[in-house]
């Protein structure tokens, strides 16, 4: 007779016992008395020897005594071998150490523990782990005395693993494409599978998928051109430790510093890339053509103890974007068939993540190109401001800072900014930066300037077609124009005024300029405001990405304290101001310009005030001579001389006192007449038979550029041309 039987037989005695002990307190119990036995010795049969639910029955010492037919093949090793010892001495693992102890409990207690897990690997199936779910409760003989404790097991493992699959998808669904960077959305998915699905993955993409290229149609002449873009391995016997990342690195943005990986004519990888099919490989040897060609195996692991592997190509469209590899080496057992559509099913979305953030990169590359191109060339300024800007490019691609030379050694600053994401708002950027510069050219005062920009921006949006988010409105825009003759700053702001000044002593104060409405938005007409700013000092423009990670007026004060007392020089102050105001990994684009300036020294300025009077003109002519020798400018003084008497003349003609003749020498010598009148000179093309009406046209032949801006009183004509070496 067996084991097994034997027991059933002592455990039917047993019954049979209690039930005649039962019979001899109750009394009989009638006719059906001998079907009950029969059921009753039935249903012990079927749970000794049919039932698929594991038995043990363990004596109050916790020592194996009784199993059935189901228990045989739910352990480490055969029950026969652990009868009579303890569950910690029988199968000395963790799950024994858990059941060992709610078994105590229960024995204490008598409240049964249900469903708790345990786990082992029965003989029958070694290199795999089975979960089990536990059901213990106390035995009692009619009188109370505890006779031990009973122990019922279901194999759950399929479920388990169904369950394990089932979160694992869930999490990789909550874990995988977080953000738009290569690099990072394949650490997430090596951080997903290790050590959930395998104990060790390398994720490695064609170099087109870190540089935001078009994806290549097949392997170039050498093969496929693979980059590492993350590894993960748990510890293993030859290299214990953990291993994260290794042999990657950079930004997928610029030239990315990854580390090559060469996949061989031969190696089954190029293959797998081929054909777009994966590979499940359960019994890996040591001579394998895997382990023979295989490029670059992650930092950590152990070439010579993996025993499985996948190989999952990372496609999208039919496009290979790259090939992950997982590898087992532990005891867990080799790979299978669930296994590789769960690792099929994490690739794919992370092929999608890994394509988004490809995209992203190739976009933000061509909105950066697009930005630098239209980045602001080191024109010539006044010799009184000294100027510096700084742009921290998130790859929106709508914020400027511009510094604009003016006649009379005066000149703009601006900085604005416009919504939106990608390269259409950098193009926008571009035309309205275009346009400051036009309209700069032409003398237009701050709060007239806002308001051409302003009709530019509607026409902008009626022109275009595309949806609100890329529409010009909303575009913010500050322009200030800093003349050194007068020490005045005039200023006018479409959407909130970044505009700091900081003082000779060092203090700092936010200009009140009136926040106008966003270009394009109806409000009130734009105000323009001026600013007396004696002695030297400094002015900052900035655009609201700048203070992007403050909420109310805390960016103001964090830009205060960055401010003041601050020497150094324009370009060392942008950067100190964006690295530490603007957060590292910014939403929205930041720019910055410091402007340091003073007055221009009144020796290079000449003013005299002339009278309407023909015979004014040979006086001016007489002062420009007299003031271009002290400057030891004789060599422009015919041609100055005869811009002069043009101007004062027509002034004279066709204007009205008070007449104002200036000479500003910087690095230019400007020439200045204003007049009382409000009427704009125009050059005429005259006959050969007239006898006027050359003035304008021999002023522009002689002069690099000329031009008239308007006063709040009166006109302005002027003249410029740059000095020689030898001036």
């Amino acid at each position: 007779m067996n084991e097994s039987a034997e027991s059933g037989l002592i455990m039917n005695e047993q019954a049979e016992s209690g039930r005649r002990a039962d019979s001899s307190a109750g009394g009989s119990a009638g006719g059906g008395e001998g079907a009950a036995d029969a059921v009753e010795r039935a249903l012990l049969e079927a749970l000794l020897t049919r039932s698929p639910v594991g038995l043990f029955v363990l004596d109050p010492e916790l020592r194996l005594t009784r199993y059935n037919a189901a228990a045989e093949g739910m352990q480490g090793t055969r029950v026969t071998e652990g009868l009579g010892l303890r569950p910690t001495e029988a199968w000395p693992d963790f799950s024994a150490k858990i059941a060992e102890r709610k078994m105590n409990e229960v024995l204490e207690t008598g409240r049964p523990a249900l469903a708790f897990e345990k786990r082992g690997r029965p003989p029958g199936d070694p290199d795999r782990e089975h979960v089990y779910s536990a059901s213990v409760f106390r035995l009692e003989d009619p009188e109370g005395h505890v006779l031990g404790i009973a122990d019922l097991v279901v194999d759950i493992t399929e479920q388990h693993r169904a369950q394990e699959r089932l979160a694992l998808i869930a999490e990789a669904g909550a874990r995988i494409g977080t953000g738009l960077d290569v690099l990072r959305t394949a650490a997430e998915l090596a951080d997903v599978v290790v050590p959930r699905l395998a104990d060790g993955v390398t994720v490695d993409l064609v170099e087109q998928v870190l540089a935001g290229e078009e994806l290549p149609d097949g392997p170039g002449a050498d093969g496929w051109d693979l980059r590492r873009a993350a590894s993960r391995s748990v510890p293993c016997r030859t290299r214990p430790g953990p291993h994260p990342s290794g042999d990657v690195g950079g930004r997928p943005v610029d030239a990315p510093a990854v580390a090559p990986v060469v996949s061989p004519a031969g190696a089954p990888a190029v293959q797998v890339l081929a054909d777009h099919r994966p590979r499940l490989v359960r019994a890996l040897g040591p001579d394998s053509a895997w382990v023979r060609h295989d490029p670059a195996p992650g930092p950590g692991t152990p070439e010579d103890e993996v025993h499985s592997l996948m190989a999952v190509p990372v496609l999208a469209r039919d496009s290979v974007l790259g090939l992950v590899t997982f590898h087992r080496w532990t005891a867990r057992g080799a790979f299978e068939d669930d296994d590789l559509v769960l690792a099929r099913d994490l690739v794919a979305r992370a092929a999608v993540a890994l394509d988004n953030a490809r995209r992203y990169v190739r976009e933000r590359n061509s909105v950066l190109t697009l930005q630098r191109g239209l980045a602001p060339e080191n024109s010539e300024v006044p010799q009184a401001v000294q100027a510096a800007h700084h742009w921290v490019q998130s790859g929106a691609g709508g914020d400027w800072t511009d510094v604009i030379a003016l006649p009379g050694a005066r000149v703009a600053l601006v900085a604005g900014s416009t919504p939106g994401r990608g390269v259409r708002t950098a193009a926008t950027m571009g035309r309205l930066r275009t346009a400051v510069h036009t309209m700069a050219a032409l003398g237009l005062a701050p709060d007239e300037l806002m308001a051409r920009l302003d009709d530019l921006v509607r026409q902008m949006d009626a022109e275009t077609a595309e949806p609100p988010a890329d529409s010009p409105v909303g575009a913010t825009c500050l322009y200030a124009v800093y003349d050194p003759v007068t020490c005045r700053c005039t200023a006018s702001a479409a959407g909130p005024a970044g505009l700091a000044t900081v003082g000779p002593d060092g203090g700092v104060a936010f200009a009140g300029v009136p926040a106008g409405p966003p270009l394009g938005r109806p409000g009130t007409s734009f105000a323009r405001t001026t600013l007396d700013l004696s002695g030297e000092g400094r002015l900052v423009l900035f655009t609201p990405g700048l203070l992007q990670a403050f909420t109310g007026d805390a960016g103001y004060g964090a830009l205060a304290r960055a401010l003041s007392g601050s020497h150094e020089s324009p370009q060392d102050l942008c950067l100190r101001l964006t690295e530490t105001l603007v957060p590292a990994d910014p939403r929205d684009d930041a720019a910055v310009l410091v402007a340091n300036i003073r007055p221009i020294d009144p020796a290079r300025v000449a003013t005299w005030m002339l009278p309407a009077d023909l015979e004014a003109v040979a006086t001016a002519r007489s002062l420009t001579a007299r003031q271009l020798h002290n400057w030891a400018m004789d060599d422009e003084a015919f041609s100055t001389e005869l811009i002069v008497s043009e101007l004062v003349t027509n002034a004279i003609r066709y204007a009205e006192p008070p007449i104002r003749l200036r000479l500003i020498r910087d690095r230019a010598l400007s020439v200045e007449v204003s007049d009382g009148s409000s009427a704009a000179p125009y050059p005429r093309h005259a006959r050969t038979t007239d006898e006027g009406g050359r003035g304008l046209l021999l002023v522009s032949q002689f002069a690099q550029r000329w031009g008239t801006r308007y006063e709040d009183r009166g006109k302005t004509i002027w003249a410029e041309d740059p000095l020689t070496d030898a001036a």
